[in-house]
């Protein structure tokens, strides 16, 4: 046992791993060892295998951390060389991220966990450092509920369940009179961390660990226990995932697209989902970090002008309030925006395949958290079961629903009609007969047309 590799570092577009090792690195961590040996800016770190998460339900906890410590001891400072950082430190603190990645995409099984090795004495030396106290606490009230949702189990179970870190921010909020998180000042996040901190006593009966290391093996374990948690286990029989596959975790130094009005964060796709037209798409925001985006707080912002002005249209938005309130990222950082674009496009040719991008922004430079190649194929092979949606000008959203027949990857006068309607599939593909492209037919179709208030059934 003690000779098994069992962590894979990567950065500096370098990798030990690479991207045909899905099965031991997970998807996530395959991508990131393999975007690193093509040259994409992805930020420092190390996989730790699926066959770990194995060994972790046959030994237990702490046999695993034993089996672990030495190799994750030397890819944390493999971290630090790349990074001038170090890991606890109390000048020059690492702050690391924590994120699952199993060999089959399972989305929503385990939360991100953001900015872990902060404490009381890291937070002072990342607001010294960075001249940037706001910046500072506010990654340390990330951190703690985060921690606190994922590691701790203080995640809400339910819907009617009431997530504890939330109330206490909608109650600091009203306090100050003001809307919107990033209205909160420095202090008012200073206040946040102690009642977070609180709130974590007074549920788990524990002070909240303040050593990073205890932080990073909590965070990581909790990975591993995820892998079994009733979601996952439903997750995985619905779309015939074995058990035995387990989990590998990635950790990755951090980048912030917190640090002001030149940072942000975002999520993005080579193509438009709803159609698989070839149209770069996707949404960011200023002054955010991880899942800010898609959280519904504050409202995200297209990434692309036409997109931007597309999503205007449909929310009845003048063109003149859209530049003034809702810019592209191609507007407000063009020079950025010019260096993703290029890079998807990149990430496509070279998977060959639709690319899930999630991307950081941290004081101007460009950074690749992860990147996902789609394989719809393979999703659908799953679970057959598929609903697609797209914008109907004029009526609202068009709702798609059906059983996907996968015979033959369709029959041969399906493609031929469907290469002639999709104008744009020349540009990837060879032709209708392309082994590559896939056409499917939809079985027992429903169709709606929906508005936020009603869907109302289409006849087919």
């Amino acid at each position: 046992m003690a000779d098994v590799k069992r962590v894979y570092t990567f950065g500096n577009k370098a990798a030990e791993g690479n991207g045909k090792m899905r099965e031991l690195l997970g998807g996530k961590g395959a991508n990131l060892a393999e975007m690193n040996l093509i040259g994409i800016p992805v930020p420092p770190g190390f996989t730790i295998t699926t066959e770990v998460c194995t060994e972790y339900y046959a030994h237990g906890k702490d046999k695993v951390i034993e089996l672990l410590r030495p190799e994750v001891e030397r890819a944390v400072k493999h971290i630090e060389q790349l990074t001038n950082m170090r890991f606890g430190d109390k000048t020059m603190p690492l702050l690391v991220s924590v994120r699952s990645g199993a060999r089959a995409s399972m989305p929503g099984m385990m939360d991100t966990i953001l900015n872990l090795g902060m404490n009381d004495v890291a937070v002072e030396a990342v607001a010294k450092r960075t001249g940037n106290p706001r910046f500072a606490w506010d990654s340390y009230r990330r951190f703690v509920q985060m921690y606190g949702d994922v590691v701790l189990g203080m995640k809400p179970q339910t819907k009617e369940d009431h997530d504890p870190f939330e109330v206490l921010i909608e109650e600091q909020k009203a306090k100050r009179g003001v809307k919107q998180d990033t209205e909160l000042t420095t202090d008012d996040l200073k206040e946040l961390v102690a009642a977070f901190k609180a709130a974590v006593k007074k549920q788990t009966g524990e002070d909240f660990p303040a050593d990073p290391w205890d932080q990073l093996w909590g965070a990581v374990c909790a990975v591993f226990g995820s892998w079994m948690n009733e979601r996952a286990i439903l997750y995985r029989k619905l779309n015939n995932i074995p058990a035995e596959w387990g989990t590998a975790v990635s950790v990755q130094a951090m980048v912030f697209g917190n640090m002001g009005e030149n940072s942000a964060t975002g999520v993005a796709f080579s193509r438009d989902a709803a159609t698989g037209e070839n149209i770069f798409n996707g949404e960011y925001l200023i002054n955010a970090q991880g899942e800010d985006v898609v959280a519904g707080i504050r409202t995200p912002q297209q990434i692309t002008v036409e997109g931007s002005k597309r999503w205007a249209k449909a929310q009845n938005i003048s063109e003149e309030e859209r530049r003034a309130k809702y810019p592209s990222l191609e507007e407000v950082m063009p020079a950025v925006y010019k260096e993703l674009d290029e890079i998807q496009h990149h990430l496509e040719k070279y998977f060959t395949d639709m690319q899930d991008i999630e991307f950081t922004i941290q004081d101007g430079k460009l950074w690749f958290v992860t990147a996902r190649t789609k394989d719809v194929w393979q999703e659908l092979l799953q679970n057959q079961r598929f609903e697609a949606t797209s914008w109907w000008p004029g009526h609202g959203w068009l709702i798609l629903r059906g059983r996907a027949g996968l015979d033959d990857r369709a029959l041969d006068e399906m493609r031929e009609a469907g290469w002639k309607h999709l104008e744009h599939l020349g540009e990837h593909y060879e032709g209708p007969n392309d082994p590559t492209l896939v056409f499917f037919s939809v079985e027992d179709p429903e169709a709606f047309i929906c508005n936020h208030d009603e869907w109302v059934p289409v006849e087919l």
